[in-house]
């Protein structure tokens, strides 16, 4: 079309040729105008779906992923938080042996006896006991000498002082 009017404009005698040549021109230009106008409004409703199903998509990809990645980083959290429960775990039960020993070590310096001491104390006393419930199950051989034989062994052994026991008043 350009050349056309190129053509046109060089001979002066086609002068009322190129004006309506340039009104023609410039109706179809108009005329293209519109018809692209008219194409992009049909057209338009249908590209803007199909964008928003691709972005649609896009968004559901970029989601799933990103669940992906935080559900790794979440499990390997979860592993790094178990370990290092278990480790501190592990070292306050050190720390409360140590606590213990030492506890149990100035206690023993005081001269408070340990819970072993006491165990031991208790077997022993229920050892004499046993012995004593057997002296006691034996007939005597005469019954005068029986009480004559009980004052002479608490004649011989003082009686075993008690110390009095000190009570706290709450």
């Amino acid at each position: 079309m350009v050349k056309k009017l190129q053509k046109m404009s060089a001979d002066k005698k086609s002068a009322p040729q190129l004006t309506g040549a340039v009104k023609e021109s410039a109706q179809q230009i108009w005329l293209a105008g519109l018809g692209a106008f008219s194409k992009a409004q049909e057209e338009g409703g249908k590209v803007f779906e199909t964008l928003v199903k691709e972005g649609l998509s896009i968004q559901r990809k970029t989601q799933a992923v990103a669940e992906e990645k935080i559900s790794t980083a979440t499990n390997k959290m979860a592993t790094m938080a178990t370990d290092i429960t278990s480790k501190a775990g592990h070292q306050w039960d050190k720390l409360e042996n140590i606590f213990e020993e030492r506890v149990a070590k100035a206690l023993n310096k005081l001269g408070v006896p340990s819970a072993k001491d006491v165990d031991a104390l208790i077997a022993r006393i229920d050892e004499l006991n046993r012995n004593v419930q057997k002296m006691s199950a034996k007939p005597a051989a005469t019954p005068k000498a029986a009480p004559r034989a009980a004052a002479k062994s608490a004649a011989r052994k003082p009686a075993a002082k008690r110390a009095p026991v000190a009570r706290k008043s709450a």
